[in-house]
């Protein structure tokens, strides 16, 4: 059926007061690329809560990659071309951000293509039929119309995907493709049962015919994704001087590699102290293992009890925030809990979070839990009731539903499109140390498991630059991610292989965390008694998911404004 996209409102920052003379100018370039990026990338727009495109899955061939970084290209080139003068300072402000963006998207496409390199056509299917079936926007056959087009337009799509393999493909990326295909099936039949409920003959019976051919083509995919691991390459390291770049590019207020690096094993030996102290706190007699082992020991009997702790312990998060003056939470906001979908299962050993769609009429968060990586029959005890409350607060209150909930209502489209790891993974990490400053759940058992998590992340912070350096392998990662964090090994294994495809995300965690208490005691400095706890956060969560430097530049661009504002009264009153 044909798009009405154009017609749907995506939205603009007010015109400013001081408006300059480019600034339409500029919110047109940035709107048309939006557009485009729905239009050309259906997921996207199913993901932002745009569901002009729900039909389609859009086309997977390396000739659509190869004009979209075309087209982006020429977007960059018409920004720069923008005189800043010309601009308001909001609107320079966001021009600059604009321009980081896409400099680091164009890095992602060109010089790390990751696109070439690894058959990804199964995330994007797989999210795009997940996202259908997840969020409740429209009624259950409305989704499912949605659904059963989407799954007959699998086949080409996944024909297309292999075009994009032109050059050896590295078999441990094809490798978690080859498992998401033979996981993808169970989500298919997920699809098929809810529809055997509600759909009408004639509507079933298409399902039924689109559900035999995804089944066929996710089949013959799997082939393809195993014969290609005969001729697939195991160099997946950028090398130093790339990753050096990609760090450079990230805006990680001025740190490099090796400073990045440094804190990383200087967290880990704190968080290692602090950990033996807070065991010492449980129990002043026994090692320290021994009393990791008995925290981990301290699960709920099922996964669907695990699930029922989990939303516990994010609504009491939830309530301790409003409570204690920690941030504000918007009424409206709302989050479910549910089981990760078996296809993403071994590349999120733990938990994640999808964000509410921005454009959905009632945006609602989904926080996914695994239930086991490989079927391991030791899989709950990384669900036991310390590491329950320490991730629920991560991924929900105060943690990322909170956050991301909160930037969507930010009327840039700039920031909306923005890839800040370091803020949105920083700002769960920080979300944990923050709760139990201010009183919630902070008793050894669970400090204990936050320092362990800090553990994990310093971990990541180690790996994370020495694994795209080519300095360790990935058996030697996942021996040092198992010595250190007492993680269940196929936990550990998962954890390994996502970090060989997404370097610089895994280190965000605690160098976010980092920067961001950084940056609220250079506030408290500055502000003195007036430092609000409540109004820093709820201004860098208004601020939107940006790079900390860029949140340091509008909290001093607000902080000179306010000393004009200041001056100005002053100058007035001297006058009077």
């Amino acid at each position: 059926m044909p798009s009405d996209l154009d017609a749907v409102d995506v939205g603009r920052p007010p015109r400013a007061q001081d408006a300059g003379p480019l600034d339409d100018q500029f919110y047109d370039l940035v709107e048309a690329r939006f557009r485009r990026m729905l239009r050309n990338n259906p997921f996207i727009a199913t993901f932002f809560g745009v569901h002009t495109e729900d039909d389609r899955l859009g086309d997977g061939s390396r000739d659509f990659v190869l004009q979209e970084i075309a087209d982006d290209r020429a977007h960059l080139t018409a920004v720069r071309a923008l005189d800043p003068a010309g601009l308001s300072p909001d609107v320079r402000f966001e021009r600059e951000l604009e321009i980081h963006n896409l400099e680091l998207d164009l890095f992602d496409s060109e010089v790390r293509p990751l696109w070439a390199r690894r058959a990804t056509a199964l995330d994007t299917a797989g999210d795009a039929l997940f996202l259908l079936f997840a969020r409740d926007f429209a009624p259950l056959p409305e989704r499912l119309a949605s659904m059963t087009a989407r799954l007959e337009g699998l086949p080409q799509f996944l024909m297309e995907h292999r075009t994009r393999a032109a050059v050896p493909q590295v078999r441990t990326w094809q490798q978690l493709e080859i498992e998401s295909a033979q996981d993808m099936p169970s989500l298919v039949d997920e699809i098929m049962v809810a529809g055997q409920k509600v759909l009408p003959d004639a509507e079933q019976q298409r399902l039924d015919k689109a559900a035999t051919g995804a089944r066929a083509a996710l089949a013959d995919y799997q082939d393809w994704l195993k014969a290609s691991l005969e001729r697939g390459v195991d160099d997946w390291p950028l090398g130093r001087e790339t990753y050096d770049r990609m760090i450079s590019l990230r805006a990680f207020d001025g740190l490099d590699a090796d400073q990045i690096l440094e804190i990383g094993h200087q967290q880990l030996a704190e968080q290692k102290a602090a950990r033996r102290a807070a065991a010492r706190e449980l129990d002043a007699d026994a090692d320290e293992a021994a009393v990791i082992d008995r925290l981990k020991s301290d699960h709920p009997a099922t996964f669907e009890a695990a699930l029922d702790g989990y939303r516990d312990a994010m609504f009491r998060a939830r309530q301790h925030l409003i409570d204690h003056d920690i941030a504000t939470v918007p009424p409206d906001e709302r989050l479910e809990v549910i089981p990760t979908p078996e296809y993403m299962r071994n590349v999120i050993p733990f938990a994640a979070y999808f964000d509410a769609a921005k454009y959905d009429p009632s945006p609602t968060g989904i926080y996914i839990v695994t239930p086991a990586v490989d079927h391991d029959p030791n899989a709950m005890r990384e669900h036991n009731f310390s590491s329950i409350s320490n991730t629920s607060i991560h991924e929900a209150y105060p943690g990322h539903h909170l956050q991301l909930s909160v930037a969507g209502r930010h009327p840039s489209l700039s920031r909306l499109t923005t890839n800040a790891p370091e803020f949105v993974e920083g700002w769960g990490m920080y979300s944990e140390q923050l709760m139990r400053e201010q009183g919630f759940d902070d008793a050894p058992n669970f400090r204990l498991n936050m320092h362990t998590d800090a553990i994990w992340r310093a971990c990541r912070i180690i790996l994370d630059v020495r694994m795209h350096r080519g300095e360790v392998g990935v058996d030697e990662a996942i021996r040092f991610l198992v010595e250190h964090t007492s993680f269940e090994e196929p936990n550990a294994r998962a954890e390994v292989r996502r970090y060989t495809y997404t370097p610089t995300y895994q280190l965000s965690y605690l160098l976010g965390k980092m920067l961001l208490l950084q940056l609220r005691a250079d506030e408290q400095r500055r502000l003195g008694e007036r430092f609000s706890l409540r109004e820093f956060h709820d201004m860098l969560l208004r601020n939107g998911s940006l790079p900390i430097s860029f949140h340091r530049r509008l909290i001093q661009a607000g902080s000179t404004a306010r000393s004009a504002e200041v001056a100005t009264g002053a100058a007035g009153r001297a006058a009077d």
